[in-house]
Formats: C-alpha cells, sequence, structure tokens
C-alpha cells in the first residue's frame, strides 16, 4: 500500500461546534478514511471540508485517477480493480487507517456500510465508525430477522414466509400457501440486487435460481426469503437521525416509487401521496424501530404503501442511502455533517418539533447506460463532461470529471441531480431545464429516459407507485417516449446557429480584398423526416427567423460558435439545446430527444432529397452481447434446437446477471464464445442457421 497527498490539502480541523443547550459535544475527528468511491466518497469529503477534518480516500487501480483521490487530502491503494479484492477488503481498510493515522472511517454506502464484521474490526482497532453500533448493524442486516424484530416492536409488517429456504420446490410451494404474486428477496440483499417478482410456479422457480446466484455474487450469501407483493404499491422510506444520549429524531419521508428492476431511478420529498396523519405515523414506528436496536447515526426505515395508505414494513438500511440529498434539501440539515458529529459524541440540537419541511427536491440518478437498449450498462471514457451550473435550486452530486472513466467493475452511475424548489410543480420544471444542460459524451446515458419522465402526466400529477415504469413503458423505452416539443423551435435554433457559422465562414474565406463572401439568408432545414424553409438574419443579440411566414426571434447572452450548449430563447421562451458538428450537418438534443439535423441551400435540399437511404444490416441471425462484460455461462450447443424464451446465456455486468433468451425458435450453427470469455458490447456469442 501506498499513501499519496494530493496538491491542495483541506484546512486545519476547527475548534469544537457550539453543543446544544445542556449538552457536552467531544471535539470532532481530526482525520476521516472514507471507504468508499464514486460521489458518495466525493459528497463525504465536502462535509469534512466544512468542518475542517482532514480526508483519507482509498482506490483500487480502476480508480488511481478518480475524483475523490483528487480531492483527498490523503490517498491509499488498497488492491486491483475488482471489488472482491479491494473495496471490500476489511483488513486493507484497517491497515489504511493505522498507516495514515485516520481516527474515524464514513463507510458510505454499499461495500462494507452495513458488515457488522467492519464494524467490528475498527472497533478491535481502536478506529470510530461513522454509523451505527454493531448490535443495529446484525439486527436489521438481515432481512429475515429484521422483520421479525419489527413486528415485536410493534411495526407493520408484511404477510410472508422469513424462514431459510432450501430450494426452488420449497419456494413454490411457499409461495403458493402465500398467493402469488410474490417477491423473492435475497436476505443480505440490497441495492435491488437479489429480488424477484413472481406471478406463478415458473416465475417462481427461475426468480428463486436468480436471485440466490446474485445474492451469492454480491453479497456472500445466498439466503432468500418470500413475502407477499402488494400490487398498486409505492415505496416510501422515513429518514431517522440518532445520537447517542437517546434522541431519535425522524425527518420525514422520501417517496422512491419510480424504479427499474427494483432500483430506484427518481427520488422526491416530501412524498405527494402522504397526508400528516400518515407521515406522523410512519415516522412513530420507525424510530419505536431504531430505539429497539439502540440504533445511533443516520437509517432509514423503508416501507410499502398501497392504495389506502396502508403501510409495511420493508426494511431498514443501517447507512446513508443515494437519496440523501433531498431530505437535505427540505429539512436544511446536513445528514453527513450530522453522522460524523453523532459519531463524535454530540448531542442532536434539534427536537421533533423542530423538523419541518420546506419546499419540494426531486433527485434523478444518472447513469452511464442506453435506455433505447434496454438500459444496457455503457462503459468508456468521459470525452466531454459538464453538468448544469449548481444554484440553490439545482445541485449535482457527482464522483467523475471530463476525461474520466466509467469503469466496468462497479455501479454506473455518472452523478445525482437534485433540483430544489418552492413546491412539486416548480421542482419538476428545474428538473427538466437542468436535464437539457446536462452534457455528457463518450458514454451512454440515460438522460433521455429522465426527461421523459419528468414529462409523463402521470408522473406530474404525483399518481406513482412501483409499477409506474412497467406500465407506462410497457413496450420498452423508445424515441416516441420522449416529450413532445415544437420542431419548429429546433428549427429556428438550428437555422441561427448555421448562419451564425456561415457568416464566420465567409469572413475567414473573404479575408483577402476583391474577394468577400456573402451569406444567403434562404436556407431549408431538415430535421430527420421534417423539412422547414427559413429566411434568417442578424438581429440584435440574437438572430430573426421567418419560418411559416411568421417571425421568430432566436437570441442568447451566452452561446458562442463552438460552444455545445445553447442557452437562449425563442419568442421569449426559454430553450437549452445540446449541438454536436458532425461532418455536414449537426446533431441537437432537446427534452431528451435527439435530431440530426441538415441546413440546405435550396438547391442542396431538392438533390438531398434525391439520396438513396442505405438499409442496415442483418444480425437476426446472431446473438450479441448486450453490453461489455462477463460470459459466466452457455446453456446451449452447435447443432441443438431452442425455442423462443429458452435461455441461451447469461452475461454478468456492472453486478448484476443478466439472462440472454431466445427471441424465437431455431437451431445453434455455431458458437462464438466460450463461458470465461470477456465481451465487448454487440459481440457473437451464437450464430443460428
Amino acid at each position: 500500500m501506498t499513501a499519496k497527498k494530493t496538491a491542495k490539502p483541506a484546512p486545519k480541523a476547527k475548534a469544537k461546534t457550539k453543543p446544544a443547550a445542556k449538552a457536552k459535544a467531544g471535539p470532532l475527528f481530526d482525520k476521516i478514511l472514507i471507504a468508499n468511491r464514486g460521489e458518495i466518497a466525493c459528497r463525504v469529503i465536502k462535509s469534512c471540508q466544512k468542518l475542517g477534518i482532514k480526508t483519507v480516500a482509498v482506490y483500487s487501480d480502476a480508480d488511481k485517477d478518480a475524483l475523490h483521490v483528487a480531492m483527498a487530502d490523503e490517498a491509499v491503494h488498497i488492491g486491483p480493480p475488482p471489488s472482491a479484492q479491494s473495496y471490500l477488503l476489511i483488513d486493507r481498510i484497517v491497515d489504511a487507517c493505522k498507516k495514515t493515522g485516520a481516527q474515524a472511517v464514513h463507510p458510505g454506502y454499499g461495500f462494507l456500510s452495513e458488515k457488522q464484521e467492519f464494524q467490528a474490526a475498527l472497533a478491535k482497532a481502536g478506529i470510530a465508525f461513522i454509523g451505527p453500533g454493531a448490535k443495529a448493524i446484525y439486527a436489521m442486516g438481515d432481512k429475515i430477522e429484521s422483520k421479525k424484530l419489527a413486528k415485536a416492536a410493534g411495526v407493520n409488517t408484511v404477510p410472508g414466509y422469513l424462514g431459510v429456504i432450501k430450494d426452488a420446490e420449497e419456494a413454490v410451494k411457499i409461495a403458493k400457501g402465500i398467493g402469488y404474486p410474490v417477491m423473492v428477496k435475497a436476505s443480505a440483499g440490497g441495492g435491488g440486487k437479489g429480488m424477484r417478482v413472481a406471478w406463478n410456479d415458473a416465475e417462481c422457480r427461475e426468480g428463486f435460481r436468480s436471485a440466490t446466484a446474485e445474492a451469492k455474487s454480491s453479497f456472500a450469501d445466498d439466503r432468500v426469503f418470500i413475502e407477499k407483493f402488494i400490487e398498486e404499491p409505492r415505496h416510501i422510506e422515513i429518514q431517522i437521525l440518532a445520537d447517542s444520549h437517546g434522541n431519535t429524531l425522524y425527518l420525514a419521508e422520501r417517496e422512491c416509487s419510480i424504479q427499474r428492476r427494483h432500483q430506484k431511478v427518481i427520488e422526491e420529498a416530501p412524498s405527494p401521496f402522504l397526508d400528516a396523519k400518515t407521515r406522523k405515523s410512519m415516522g412513530e414506528q420507525a424510530v419505536a424501530l431504531a430505539k429497539a436496536v439502540d440504533y445511533v447515526s443516520a437509517g432509514t426505515v423503508e416501507f410499502i404503501v398501497d392504495a389506502k395508505r396502508n403501510f409495511y414494513f420493508l426494511e431498514m438500511n443501517t447507512r446513508l442511502q443515494v437519496e440523501h440529498p433531498v431530505t437535505e434539501k427540505i429539512t436544511g440539515i446536513d445528514l453527513v455533517e450530522w453522522m460524523i458529529r453523532v459519531a463524535a459524541g454530540e448531542k442532536l440540537p434539534m427536537k421533533q418539533a423542530d423538523i419541518k419541511i420546506n419546499g419540494w427536491a426531486i433527485e434523478s440518478r444518472v447513469y452511464a447506460e442506453d435506455p433505447f437498449r434496454n438500459f444496457l450498462p455503457s462503459t468508456g471514457r468521459l470525452i466531454r463532461y459538464n453538468p448544469p451550473e449548481e444554484s440553490e435550486s439545482v445541485r449535482v452530486d457527482t464522483g467523475v470529471y471530463e476525461g474520466g472513466e466509467i469503469s466496468m467493475f462497479y455501479d454506473p452511475m455518472i452523478a445525482k441531480l437534485i433540483t430544489y424548489g418552492k413546491n412539486r410543480t416548480e421542482a419538476i420544471a428545474f428538473m427538466r431545464e437542468a436535464l437539457d444542460r446536462f452534457f455528457i459524451r463518450g458514454v451512454s446515458h440515460n438522460i433521455p429516459f429522465l426527461a421523459s419522465l419528468m414529462s409523463q402526466q402521470r408522473f406530474v400529477e404525483g399518481r406513482l407507485t412501483t409499477n409506474f415504469i412497467a406500465e407506462e413503458y410497457k413496450n420498452g423505452f423508445n424515441a416516441a417516449d420522449l416529450p413532445p416539443e415544437d420542431p419548429a423551435i429546433l428549427a429556428c435554433v438550428a437555422a441561427a446557429v448555421h448562419f451564425a457559422n456561415a457568416e464566420r465562414n465567409a469572413r475567414i474565406s473573404g479575408q483577402m480584398p476583391g474577394h468577400e463572401m456573402k451569406v444567403g439568408n434562404d436556407w431549408v432545414v431538415k430535421l430527420d423526416d421534417l423539412t422547414y424553409p427559413v429566411e434568417v438574419s442578424s438581429a440584435d443579440a440574437g438572430w430573426t427567423v421567418i419560418l411559416k411566414g411568421k417571425k421568430q426571434i432566436v437570441r442568447s447572452d451566452s452561446w458562442r460558435i463552438g460552444n455545445p450548449l445553447f442557452e437562449g430563447s425563442v419568442n421569449g421562451k426559454p430553450v437549452s439545446v445540446q449541438i454536436d458538428r458532425k461532418s455536414i450537418g449537426w446533431r441537437m438534443f432537446h427534452a431528451g430527444a435527439q435530431v440530426d439535423v441538415m441546413v440546405y441551400t435550396a438547391w442542396q435540399a431538392e438533390l438531398a432529397a434525391l439520396m438513396p437511404k442505405k438499409a442496415p444490416p442483418d444480425m437476426s441471425k446472431y446473438l450479441l452481447s448486450p453490453m461489455p462484460g462477463l460470459l459466466v455461462s452457455l446453456a446451449v450447443a452447435g447443432g441443438q434446437e431452442v425455442k423462443a424464451g429458452e435461455e441461451l446465456a447469461v452475461v454478468e455486468a456492472m453486478k448484476m446477471m443478466n439472462v440472454l433468451k431466445a427471441e424465437r425458435d431455431g437451431v445453434v450453427k455455431k458458437i462464438h464464445a466460450q463461458a470465461g470469455a470477456s465481451l465487448a458490447v454487440d459481440q457473437i456469442i451464437v450464430e443460428f442457421a
């Protein structure tokens, strides 16, 4: 292991903060190690810097140039890229603490954040763990035992079978007894891993097999349990905060119902569904459970809520949640700061009556994945990365930078985009604007999907369930699901941008006297299959575009030629458009939509209309790897007949098992890749006759 210092160390630790009345506050730590990576490591470092605490980052080979390494005062190398050989090795983290003199560890979320063995190892070494005690981690870390404890503490629980299930046939028997649909869940699971919904015996068998395999791979614990799947459910969680002096508070709720494959996509606070009575009841039950396990630090109690506001305990996360920023925005409480203060022995200065809900916050998870290809993970280098500017209404939590790499070894999150407004309508509007300004190139990303979600009328009205995405995108996500926008707006921006470039080119080419070039005013803008004849001329602080006989005023105070983000207005309406220069045209991005644009003279437009269109190659006879990853297994051999729906292969990527199935009946002609192979996206695995 080697330690290194960055060029800009954090300021020295400041004096103690002012304690609450009658509360004795101990000194804060001088140095904290963050046992994590990516955006959460950066997030913790920011709170430490605010408190004047020095920080230590840990990193694998894949993260040697990561942002969290650059931000920390010191960094310690802990192993190869696979997390099982680096971030999950307790002894490496403890050794890093000893080597750097770190007095405490913040685990972030994921990795070792809920491992009682980690907390015990730190305690043995005399290092503080910024989180709950071993008792709470143990009690709530096992989803089976936690439900028993919750029931004993008077918390509403979902009907189900909490015993360990030995095989798929026993799982089917139990599921029939409970009544379909059921949820098969890993006991040690989290983050949507090791979870399957089953509606019949066949799905239960497959769900049991997949959930146990995924749980074993992700958590080294293949135990699963089964519980009733609540129809029309909402996922609503209560944020709690407790100190070691007996004070436990609930900081309102977060609505996390917009999920895909059981992983949260959009979170907001407060919930548009809860009333004050239900909020109070849920909060009090969350506090009761926390007190039952002597909980100290920040934590989250998750509930499933039905259409009648009946709520049932799901699990307790004994750590910071990914979506914690929305709670911070509506309460004004820095959760990371108070995790640190509580771990240092400070008493919470606020009481339950002091916790108020102020405004509305929404968080969108920006992932490196392709929403147009069933959300397959995307890896590679961030050629361009320019998030929207932060303000009171916009916050960006990220762990990447322009030129950095999205690795295949870890979660594909690029950033969390949080917007805040005085009400939900304003928060949504700010989110749509911020998504338009989020500029990412080099990897595929889910911003088009997030923009589509924000425009869905059902989302705007707050009619949410955990089935929202499955119900609103029944055939998967495609371009038709993007928010409807007036294409004339893009035509006007394209005309203005092209005209500005043409004028500059004319000035460059016409520098010799007598060789001045004249830029015409009449153009034809072609947006995919739509054609708009336009007349363009310069105007004060912008351009005048005559389109369909109407004058459109395009303005921008900030845009300059070469700037890929056009922020301005069309007839006074604010608009943000991302623009990429192509060889003979433009590619424009707005409201999640991608449009290829050509700007022609009238004569060029006539010729372009005569050009034939090239047909794409037929790849229907191949099974292609939908993502870069590891070919875990092959279920077929050369010459074998397969039926539609049969399993062909399993590919592991981004810690998820992806089962590839036959789309139609056929015969295997050739196997192009063997189990254990590392696959590139679109690499051929199987060829059919």
